[in-house]
C-alpha cells in the first residue's frame, strides 16, 4: 500500500479537501493585491512646484498663480521640477501664455517651497505624503525593489523552516505578519518605514505562497492535483480583479494597504483550522501524529471506520519509497556539477529571470500608457484567463520547448514593437502591451511544468528553489530599469523587450520533455537522449501529474 491508497482511504477528494482547499486558495486573492499595490498607492500625480510666499500672499486665482511662477514644457504642461526665480508678473497683463522654449533666458530654479498636485485619480499616495517626486523620484521604484527583496528573503527562510517544522505553523506564522507588516506600513509616519514594513509583508508572501502550494498539494490524490493548480492559479488572476475594484473604491493609499491587509487577520484565525500534512509529520518522524490527522480527515469525510484501520506500522509501509528517496544529501551546486546539468540550470536561469524581469517591468508601470489605469488593470488581471488555456493546448499538442521559447520570443516581439508606436496611439500602445502581459504570463505557467519535468527527482526541488530565487531577482530588477528612462525615453522598453528574446532563444537549448520519461538522478538526465519515448511507466505517469500541480501558479 502506497500513501496514496491510504489518502483514498480517508477520502481523497471528501468534504475535508474540498473545503481545505477553498479556504486555502482565498488569501491567494490578496496576495496578487499586495503584489500589484504599488501601481495605486505610489501612483505619480500630476505636480508643479508650489509658489513663493510673495504669489501665495497675492489674491490671485490658482491658475493666475501657476502663470506667473511655472513655465510651459514643449507639450504645453507645467515644468514639474522647477520654476521661476522671481515671478513673472507680466504675464498677467497678456493673453499668452509663456513656453519653456521663449524663457530660455529666464532664471529657473527648484522647487523651494514643494510641489502642488493635482489628486484627479487618487486622493492621497505615497508620492504625494512624501514628495517623493523630482530629485526623489527614484525612491519610488526603490519601495518596490525593496518588497521584491522581502519576497526574495522570505523564500529563502520559510521555505527552509516549512521543511523542519511544518507547513501549518509557518502558514500561521505568514499570516499573522502579513496582516501585521500590511497593517503598520498603513499607518507610517514616513516613507523608511513604510519600505522597512513592506519589505515584511514580501516576506510573508513567500512564507504564504509555499505552504499555500505544500499543504494543498499534500492532502490531494495525484489525480487531481493538476485541477487543484488551475483552481489555485486561477484565484491570483482574480485577485488582480479585486485589486482593481478595491483601488477604484478606495481612493487613499493609507485606507487602501489597510483594506488588502485586514483580511490577513481573518485568514491567520482560519489557519488554525488546518491539519498539518501528515505526509511531512512521517516523513520528520512523528508517525502518532499523522495517524492522528489522518484519521480526523476520515471522521470529517465520514469514514470513521476506515480511519480507525489505519496504525503507524501501515503508514510507515506506505511512506517506505518516499523515505528511501529522501536519503542522501543533494545542494544547489549539484545544478552545476555536471555538463548537461550546468546548461540546463543557466538556461532555465535565464528564463526565470527575464520571464519575472518583463512580467513586472509591464505590470507595475501601468500610468505609462495613457489609459485609465483602473481600467487598464483589469485588462491586464484578465488576459491571464486565455493564456493560460492557449500555453496548456501549447505544451500538450506541440511541446514545451517551442511553447516556452515562442511565449517568451513572442512577448519580446511585441515589447520592441511598442516603441515605434507614437505615443498618442494609445489603444495600440495598450493592446501591444496587453498582448506582451498575456504571452508573460503563458511563459510562467509553462516555467513551472517544464523545471519541473527538466529536474530529475532527487533534486528537483533544489532546482524549483533556485530558479525561483531568479525569478525574484528579476522582480527586483524590474523597477529600476525604469529610472533608466529619465534619462533615455526608449531604453527601458528596449531593455524588457531585449531580455525575453535573449531568454527565448536560450530555451531552444533545453530538452524537450513532452511525451519522454522523467528522470530520476543526475545521471538520468547527463545520459538523456534526443529520441522521445512514446509510452511512460505507470511510475513516470504519476510523478508528471505531480509537477503539473504547479502548471497554472502565477508568480509570488
Amino acid at each position: 500500500m502506497a500513501f496514496g491508497d491510504i489518502l483514498e482511504q480517508v477520502g481523497s477528494t471528501g468534504r475535508f479537501q474540498v473545503l481545505h482547499v477553498t479556504l486555502l486558495c482565498t488569501p491567494v486573492l490578496m496576495m496578487a493585491s499586495h503584489n500589484l499595490l504599488q501601481n495605486f498607492v505610489a501612483a505619480v500625480p500630476p505636480h508643479h512646484c508650489s509658489a513663493p510666499s510673495n504669489v501665495s500672499q497675492a489674491q490671485l486665482s490658482s491658475e493666475e498663480a501657476l502663470l506667473v511662477t511655472v513655465p510651459l514644457d514643449q507639450a504645453g504642461r507645467p515644468l514639474r521640477c522647477q520654476r521661476y526665480v522671481t515671478p513673472q508678473w507680466h504675464l498677467l497683463a497678456g493673453n499668452g501664455t509663456s513656453t519653456l522654449e521663449e524663457d530660455l533666458d529666464v532664471s529657473l530654479e527648484e522647487c523651494r517651497d514643494g510641489w502642488s498636485y493635482q489628486m484627479v485619480e487618487r486622493d492621497t499616495t505615497v508620492i504625494s505624503d512624501w514628495d517623493l517626486v523630482c530629485d526623489m523620484r527614484s525612491l519610488k521604484q526603490m519601495g518596490q525593489t525593496i518588497y521584491m527583496g522581502g519576497v526574495l528573503l522570505g523564500a529563502f527562510i520559510f521555505g527552509g523552516l516549512s521543511d523542519r517544522y511544518g507547513r501549518r505553523i509557518l502558514l500561521l506564522i505568514s499570516n499573522l505578519l502579513m496582516a501585521v507588516c500590511g497593517t503598520c506600513a498603513a499607518f507610517s509616519s514616513s516613507f523608511s518605514l513604510f519600505c522597512l514594513f513592506r519589505f515584511g509583508c514580501g516576506m510573508a508572501l513567500s512564507g504564504l505562497a509555499l505552504n499555500t502550494f505544500s499543504l494543498i498539494v499534500e492532502w490531494i490524490p495525484t489525480r487531481v492535483r493538476t485541477v487543484t493548480g488551475t483552481i489555485t492559479g486561477y484565484s491570483y488572476t482574480l485577485g488582480q480583479l479585486v485589486l482593481a475594484a478595491l483601488a477604484y473604491f478606495i481612493r487613499d493609499w493609507r485606507w487602501l494597504t489597510l483594506a488588502v491587509s485586514l483580511p490577513f487577520y481573518v485568514f491567520f484565525l482560519i489557519s488554525w483550522w488546518f491539519h498539518e500534512s501528515s505526509r511531512w509529520l512521517a516523513l520528520n518522524n512523528k508517525p502518532e501524529q499523522a495517524v492522528k490527522t489522518l484519521q480526523s480527515v476520515a471522521r470529517f469525510n465520514g469514514r470513521h471506520e476506515e480511519g480507525k484501520k489505519i496504525d503507524v506500522k501501515m503508514l510507515q509501509e506506505s511512506m517506505k519509497k518516499e523515505m528511501s528517496c529522501s536519503q542522501g544529501s543533494y545542494s544547489v551546486l549539484d545544478l552545476f556539477r555536471t555538463p548537461a546539468m550546468r546548461i540546463m540550470t543557466i538556461c532555465l536561469s535565464a528564463v526565470w529571470m527575464s520571464t519575472s524581469f518583463a512580467y513586472y517591468g509591464l505590470a507595475m508601470d501601468l500610468q505609462k500608457f495613457g489609459v485609465d489605469f483602473y481600467l487598464i488593470q483589469v485588462i491586464f488581471g484578465a488576459v491571464d484567463i486565455p493564456a493560460k488555456v492557449v500555453v496548456t493546448v501549447c505544451m500538450s499538442f506541440i511541446g514545451r520547448r517551442p511553447s516556452q521559447a515562442g511565449a517568451l520570443i513572442f512577448a519580446g516581439v511585441t515589447i520592441l514593437i511598442n516603441l515605434l508606436v507614437p505615443l498618442d496611439q494609445q489603444t495600440a500602445r495598450t493592446c501591444l502591451a496587453v498582448l506582451g502581459k498575456g504571452c508573460l504570463a503563458a511563459s510562467f505557467n509553462c516555467c513551472y511544468l517544464y523545471t519541473g519535468e527538466l529536474y530529475p527527482t532527487i533534486i528537483r526541488q533544489n532546482g524549483m528553489g533556485w530558479s525561483s530565487m531568479m525569478a525574484r531577482v528579476g522582480a527586483m530588477v524590474a523597477p529600476m530599469v525604469l529610472l533608466s528612462g529619465d534619462y533615455i525615453h526608449w531604453l527601458p522598453g528596449l531593455i524588457y523587450g531585449g531580455a525575453p528574446i535573449l531568454a527565448g532563444v536560450a530555451a531552444v537549448f533545453l530538452p524537450e520533455t513532452l511525451g519522454t520519461p522523467l528522470p530520476d538522478t543526475i545521471q538520468d538526465v547527463e545520459e538523456r537522449g534526443a529520441q522521445k519515448s512514446s509510452t511512460m511507466s505507470p511510475k513516470e505517469a504519476i510523478i508528471l501529474q505531480d509537477t503539473q500541480a504547479n502548471l497554472l501558479k502565477q508568480p509570488a
